[in-house]
């Protein structure tokens, strides 16, 4: 498959590149799309508040 050393390191440098690029893509779209509402310190839901009144 590779015929010698520098053909094996130029194609595993161009999977690395591929796969930084990909993983900069994927950070970038995380970081466009809006994060979930409803959501307070460290990732619980948020409690809704209580009412004073007797129907519990």
């Amino acid at each position: 498959m590779f015929g010698n050393d520098a053909d094996f390191l130029l194609s595993l440098h161009r999977t690395h590149a591929a796969e930084l690029r990909a993983e900069a893509a994927a950070e970038r779209l995380a970081r466009s799309l809006p994060r979930p509402a409803g959501r307070g310190w460290l990732g619980r839901r948020k409690q809704t508040a209580r009412t004073n009144d007797t129907s519990r």
